[in-house]
């Protein structure tokens, strides 16, 4: 598993999710992940919470990948969202984040899960990409965009 089209399809993609805070972002993704993988919000939201308590996910440029393995997961799941507006996410340069894409995997998940955060890193540390995925118009064009990132990276 390398591409990103491996993680999302176009129903995970959110073009302007607007929330006020990192929590509320958390909450969002745990609703939205909850629905999709019929799992509790809480569950969701309580391993995102935990794992950043070791450090951001915020990894500088505005993006942001945070990420969990949780029991009765059987595959990776990813969920893309542009953010309406930037909101404050501790990162590592200080800057607020407008790009997130939510990682969660079984939790024996390894290689898989690790793969899986190597690609997502790929994509959203080009600048390129991430000039492009701000400027996308709609939900279409942002996956677009993910779903050919990595073919295009091989190039």
């Amino acid at each position: 598993m390398t591409d990103l089209n491996d993680l999302l399809t176009i129903d995970r993609v959110d073009a302007a999710l607007s929330v006020a805070n990192k929590k509320a972002l958390f909450q969002q993704l745990g609703a939205v992940a909850g629905r999709k993988l019929g799992l509790a919000p809480k569950l969701v939201v309580g391993a995102l919470s935990e794992r950043e308590k070791l450090g951001s996910t915020g990894f500088g440029g505005g993006a942001a990948i945070p990420h969990a393995k949780l029991e009765g997961l059987d595959h990776v799941f990813g969920y893309f969202a542009r953010l309406a507006h930037p909101v404050e996410f501790h990162a590592v340069d200080g800057l607020p984040v407008d790009l997130v894409f939510l990682l969660l995997s079984p939790t024996d998940a390894g290689a898989d899960h690790l793969k899986a955060l190597a690609s997502v890193s790929r994509a959203l540390r080009d600048r390129e990409t991430t000039a492009k995925l701000r400027g996308a118009r709609s939900r279409d064009a942002i996956f677009a965009l993910l779903a050919g990132v990595e073919t295009l990276n091989a190039a």
